[in-house]
């Protein structure tokens, strides 16, 4: 069942990994999750929206929301033009009874799409129906600095979209506080990936409470606000799992956390 603030508890696919679509679905239903986000671009069933609708049928789980495919290692999924993988992530949650589509910035070498992304999402938004929410990402450190990977920027505290997502371990990659992010952007924070990370350079996903960010406060405080009105997905890293009972075991701690947090509600202020 859903939480007490009424934010359903999902599953992303990608917390399985490298286990596929189909196994995500499998882990939600049997685990007690409220429903699913899909990640498109880990496996082939993930492209086809088809598959993934029968897939949410079967096993009576509804998707929360869709991860457009525009991370780095994806430059080809649903296309190679960056507004058409929009488009057909759109389509797609539209098909799948999907509120929501993350879409990760720009990268500063897409030019033309970054010059035009925060109209572009917009637009999308009003004449789709379904809310685009931009994910916070973090600077790309190394050895001579940081490298400024993202245009407009990593940081979407300051620019002008009308629905975020808030990623957890981006924002311990970034050094940033997820807290004081969730308050800053009021009610403009309309979907959150639930994880945890200790401010490494690397993106770790770790399960939320393993890490160094006020997981729990976060979620204390969605409870209490009356603006929040999205969903929460744990998004976690299972990949170094031993097994798939250690996978299990990390999944379960997952939506115990979030259950236990969002029922507790925070000091509003």
């Amino acid at each position: 069942m859903s939480s007490s603030t009424g934010a359903r508890i999902a599953l992303s696919t990608t917390s399985v990994y490298p286990e596929s679509t189909a196994a995500a679905f499998e882990w939600a239903g049997r685990l007690g999750y409220d429903g699913v986000e899909l990640m498109v671009g880990l496996d082939q069933v993930s492209m086809d929206v088809d598959a993934v609708e029968r897939l949410r049928d079967h096993h009576q789980l509804p998707i929360v929301s869709v991860h457009a495919p525009t991370l780095l290692l994806l430059p080809r999924v649903w296309g190679s033009d960056p507004w058409e993988k929009l488009e057909r992530s759109a389509r797609a949650a539209l098909q799948l009874g999907a509120p929501t589509v993350v879409v990760h910035p720009p990268f500063r070498w897409q030019g033309r799409y970054a010059g035009g992304f925060v109209a572009g999402v917009r637009r999308l938004t009003e004449t789709t129906g379904i809310r685009f929410c931009v994910e916070n990402m973090y600077p790309w450190r190394t050895p001579r600095g940081e490298l400024k990977a993202y245009l407009p920027g990593w940081d979407p505290s300051e620019l002008d979209y009308d629905h975020l997502t808030l990623d957890l371990s981006h924002a311990a990659t970034a050094r940033q506080d997820s807290l004081e992010l969730a308050r800053s952007w009021g009610s403009r924070l309309e979907h959150v990936h639930l994880t945890d990370g200790k401010g490494s350079f690397k993106d770790e996903h770790l399960v939320p409470g393993r890490g160094e960010q006020p997981a729990a406060e976060l979620l204390r405080h969605l409870a209490a606000s009356t603006e929040f009105t999205g969903d929460v997905v744990l998004e976690v890293n299972t990949r170094g799992a031993g097994s798939r009972r250690q996978r299990e075991q990390d999944l379960i701690e997952s939506l115990n956390f979030a259950r236990t947090h969002l029922a507790a509600v925070a000091d509003p202020s």
